[in-house]
C-alpha cells in the first residue's frame, strides 16, 4: 500500500476499536501526518490550521474557506491526494462537520465536550513512522544540523541575542525548513532560564542555540553551544555529566521498553554524575514526529518504543544542555542532526562508547 492508504487503514482500524463512524482532525500534526506532509497552518504558532480533515464511511473531507482552498488545491496537491474539498466563505460559519457527522459517532484529536477524545492514541499513530517518513526524516535532521552548524560558526561576542536568532532563521529558511521554535541565551541567561527566548543582549563568551525545524510536518530539534576562550571549571564539570546522562538516555531507548522504563534510565544517570534532582528543573524531551514532542517522558509513561520512531532527549544541568533527534533502528539509535566535524565526546554505556557534542569552543 501506499503511504495514505497506509494511514487510512490505520484510522479505520482505530474507529473500528472505539466503534466509531467518523474521525476529525483538527491539529496541524495530524493534518500533516494524514495529508503525507501538507502544510495546514498560516501562524506557525497555533495547535490548529485552516483546514480540518474528515474521514467518514460516506468520504473523506478536506473542510477549509475559499480563502486557503487554492493553495491546497494547487500547492498542497490534496484533490489530487484524494480529499473532497469543502469549501465555505471566509466571513461564514461553516455548517460541514454537523451536515457530513449527522447521527454519527465521531471521534478527534482535541479535547471536545461531544466527540471522544482520541489524542492519545492518535500521538501514538504520528509517531510510528513509515519508511517514506523516516527518508524524510533523515532529510530534515540533515538540514537542522547544517543550519544549526552554519549559524553557531557564525556568531561572535558583542552580536545581540537577536543577531543570533536572525543568523539560525535565516539558514533554516535557507534549506527550505520552517524554524518553529529558535531560543537563544548568552552568558548568564544559560543559567538563569531553560526556555530562553532572544532579548537584546549582547553575547560576551557563551551562548546557546535551539533550534526545532519543520518541513513536510516532521520536527527535528538540536542543541548546541560555543564558548569563546577555555572553558571554567564549572562548565568542564556539567558538561560531561550532561553528556553521561545524554548517551545513557540515548543508548537506552530500546524497542519493546516503555518511555517510563526509558525515563528510569534518565534518573538513574543524573543520580550516577551527582545530580540527582536536576531533572526536576526541565522536561527531558521524549518522542518526536510531527509535534515537537508527540510524547513527553515521564515516570510511568506506558507508551511503548518502537522501530522506525524518533525521539529528541534533552538532559540538561543549569548552564548546559544536550539536544540531538534520533531515529530508532535495529541497530541502534541513528543520530539525525549530527554535525559532521564537530567537537564530541567518547562516553562508555554498558560496554559502548557513545559520541555525543561537546560546547564548541573557539
Amino acid at each position: 500500500m501506499t503511504e495514505l492508504e497506509t494511514k487510512l487503514a490505520v484510522i479505520h482500524d482505530l474507529l473500528q476499536k472505539h466503534h466509531l463512524d467518523a474521525l476529525l482532525l483538527q491539529r496541524i500534526s495530524s493534518f500533516a501526518w494524514a495529508t503525507c506532509g501538507g502544510s495546514g497552518y498560516i501562524n506557525t504558532a497555533t495547535t490548529t490550521g485552516e483546514a480540518t480533515l474528515l474521514i467518514t464511511p460516506q468520504g473523506r473531507y478536506l473542510l477549509t474557506s475559499n480563502i486557503e482552498a487554492p493553495r491546497f488545491e494547487q500547492e498542497e496537491k490534496l484533490k489530487e491526494q484524494g480529499w473532497q474539498f469543502e469549501i465555505s466563505p471566509w466571513y461564514l460559519t461553516s455548517d460541514a462537520i454537523a451536515r457530513l457527522t449527522q447521527g454519527m459517532k465521531v471521534g478527534t484529536d482535541l479535547p471536545d465536550p461531544v466527540m471522544t477524545d482520541l489524542s492519545a492514541e492518535l500521538a501514538v499513530l504520528r509517531m510510528n513512522l513509515l519508511p517514506e517518513e523516516q527518508a524524510r526524516y533523515r532529510t530534515l535532521g540533515k538540514i537542522a544540523a547544517e543550519a544549526m552548524d552554519a549559524a553557531i560558526r557564525a556568531v561572535q561576542p558583542g552580536m545581540n541575542e537577536y543577531e543570533a536568532a536572525a543568523l539560525l532563521a535565516a539558514e533554516t529558511f535557507n534549506r527550505h525548513a520552517l524554524p518553529i521554535v529558535n531560543l537563544i541565551a548568552s552568558d548568564e541567561r544559560i543559567f538563569n532560564f531553560r526556555h530562553p527566548l532572544p532579548v537584546d543582549k549582547k553575547i560576551e563568551k557563551y551562548a546557546m542555540l535551539v533550534l526545532c525545524a519543520r518541513q513536510n510536518g516532521l520536527i527535528a530539534s538540536i542543541t548546541r553551544l560555543v564558548h569563546f576562550g577555555a572553558l571554567p571549571a564549572e562548565l568542564v564539570k556539567k558538561e560531561a555529566a550532561v553528556l553521561h546522562v545524554d548517551a545513557a538516555v540515548n543508548w537506552g531507548t530500546r524497542p519493546g521498553m516503555t518511555i517510563g522504563q526509558v525515563f528510569n534510565h534518565i534518573q538513574q544517570a543524573y543520580a550516577e554524575v551527582g545530580y540527582p534532582e536536576e531533572w526536576h528543573l526541565h522536561h527531558q524531551g521524549g518522542s518526536a514526529a510531527y509535534e515537537p514532542r508527540e510524547i513527553v517522558g515521564k515516570p510511568g509513561s506506558t507508551a511503548h518504543v518502537a522501530l522506525g520512531q524518533v525521539y529528541a532527549w534533552n538532559p540538561s544541568i543549569t548552564g548546559f544542555k544536550s539536544e540531538d533527534t534520533v531515529l530508532i533502528t535495529e541497530t541502534g539509535c541513528d543520530v539525525l542532526t549530527e554535525i559532521d566535524g564537530w567537537p564530541m565526546m567518547d562516553i562508555e554505556i554498558n560496554g559502548q562508547t557513545v559520541h555525543r557534542p561537546r560546547i564548541l569552543v573557539r
